[in-house]
Formats: structure tokens, sequence, C-alpha cells
């Protein structure tokens, strides 16, 4: 089995952020979307998934370095510490017991056969005396329960969202390592960086599949802009429609609405438009911010022309001090 630090590319003593690092630069090159027709980059992306789960657990990975436990998490001396346990024979050369070591040792009524059988050939649990299921032989020794099969790896995936479906939470499409397509249901309070579990759609294992976890990715918008759950935009209009008022279209996340300009609106005036933003973790959403700007005419002469002969007199930096 290989070396998980090795199949990472990192060395021993590397940092968490490296090791996650070193894991998703791989899994993004041996993806099995990207490698469809590769299956030693499905081989290599699975080793490096099995790799990255065992080094991101604080206590896995300090285990792994004492090396109590191998690269897929098995114990590496289940019978560790067994050795000189039986006290009064006489060691061989090689450090263990003789046959001969143990004519003196046994006891009257206790069969030395049955204690090695329930310790190497029955499981522990047959041995005569002791009660079903207890895993411990009429001489003491025993064993814990074994650990339970563990579960195939998480496959990790991203998914770029558009920022408009991501505000409606619009339903999304992906398609999974073993090439099977689903569709998703946004959450209520997506964010960018979101992760959403698909159980039992990771790689199998024995004991079960693993799940597929879904980190999203917002796409950024031309003129839409987030600010927590609501959405903001500058929205141009002309000078006539400043000064007189007018209906005018405001596109939104959820399509254009129209939105009623009062007469003599001065540019910068911020209107809402109410349920119009991201959703919330509760269900509701925020609101669309709109901030009117007014943009004058490109045929300046004529304006002037028409301005002719009057004069704003007000001081519209009075308040500032000035």
């Amino acid at each position: 089995m290989a070396d998980p630090y090795t199949t990472l590319g990192v060395a021993r003593g590397a940092s968490e952020k490296d090791i996650k690092s070193a894991y998703r630069k791989l899994a993004k090159e041996l993806h099995p979307d990207k490698n469809k027709d590769n299956p030693k980059a499905t081989e290599r992306f699975s080793a490096a998934t099995n790799a990255y789960d065992l080094l991101s657990d604080k206590n896995k990975r300090a285990q792994f370095d004492r090396g109590e436990i191998d690269a897929d998490g098995n114990p590496t001396n289940p019978f560790g510490g067994m050795g000189g346990g039986f006290g009064g024979g006489r060691r061989s050369h090689q450090g263990g017991f003789s046959a001969r070591d143990f004519e003196n040792m046994q006891p009257e009524g206790v069969d030395l056969g049955d204690i090695f059988e329930g310790l190497f050939g029955g499981g522990m649990g047959g041995s005569r005396g002791a009660p079903p299921g207890s895993g411990r032989g009429p001489s003491g020794f025993g064993r814990g329960p074994s650990p339970p099969p563990r579960k195939g790896a998480d496959i990790p995936y991203r998914l770029r969202v558009a920022f408009t479906e991501a505000a409606s939470r619009a339903d999304q499409r992906i398609t999974l390592a073993d090439g099977k397509t689903i569709d998703l249901k946004l959450p209520a309070g997506v964010e960018d960086g979101t992760q959403m579990r698909l159980k039992g759609k990771g790689e199998k294992g024995p004991g079960g599949a693993g799940d597929g976890l879904v980190t999203i990715s917002i796409d950024k918008h031309g003129f839409f802009r987030r600010d927590g759950h609501d959405v903001r935009m500058d929205l141009p209009i002309t000078l006539n429609e400043a000064v007189d008022g007018a209906k005018v279209k405001v596109p939104t996340v959820d399509g254009p609405v129209m939105m009623t300009l009062k007469p003599g609106t001065n540019g910068g005036t911020v209107l809402r438009l109410k349920g119009k933003g991201f959703s919330k973790k509760n269900g509701q959403r925020g609101d669309q911010l709109v901030t009117l700007e007014i943009i004058l005419p490109i045929d300046l002469p004529e304006l002037a022309k028409r301005l002719d002969g009057w004069q704003d007199d007000s001081n519209p930096r009075g308040e500032m001090g000035i």
C-alpha cells in the first residue's frame, strides 16, 4: 500500500494547509469527469482521496506517524504487547518460548491447546466457559469488538452556479463520477463555498459507499453585486426621467420589473425592491437596492442651448459648510 504522504506528494512534516492544497491540485487534475477514458487516473484519484481522508484527520494522522495504523487505517500490530505475557517460562534462543517451556507450566484441568485455539483459531468467542459473544476464553485473554468496516472515500465536486440562479435558487444539474446526472436543489442561505452532501454518492467500500461533497461556486455578474442577503445595482436614467419622473424597466435576479420614478429624482437615490435578493436560512429573501445614476445627454450643446438664460441659484453643498 502506498504511503499517503507520497501519494499526495508532500513531506511528513507538511502543514494541514499544504496537505489540503496538494489534494485539491490532484483532485482537479485526476477528477473522473475530466478522465472518463483513463481508468488509471480514476485509481490515482481514489488513492489521493483515501490519503487525504487519513491525513486530514488529526488523530488518524498521528496514529499513522507513530506506526499504529497503516495507510488504510488498519492496526499494524493487532497482537502487539503480548510478547513476554507468560511469566515463569524459559525463553528460546529466538526470544520466544519453546514447547519444553510449557511442560511444567500447565495447570491441572486446563488445556493450553484450547487457549491458543481461542486466541488464534477460534476467533476468541467460542472457548469453553465463556459467555456467548463475550470474546473471552477461560484464561482471561480477550479482544475488543472488531472495528466496523470502513465506508468508501468521499468524492469532492465543485459546481459553478450563475449569480441570478444562486439568488433565485434555481435547480442545478451535476454529473457524478459514475457518469450519472442528478438534479440539485440549492439550499436556503446558499453562499459561495457552501457545501452540499450527497449521501452514498462516493466511492464504494466494505462498510458502504462514501458521500459526494459538492462545493458551490457562485459566478460574478456584470452589474449585480451581493451585499449580505441583498443585491445591489446601479441603474442609469436620463435627465428627462429624473426631472419629469417616469416608469422605467429595472432588471432583477428574477427578471425585469417596472419601477416608478418621482419627478425631481436626484442621482444617488436608492430605491428598494422587496424580496428580490438572496435567500436566508429561514427561507425569506433579501431585497434589491437600486442606486440611480443620472446620465447627461451626448448632445451637450443642445442641452446648453435649452438652458440658456436659466440659472440654478440653489446651493447643494450648503449642508457641508462650503
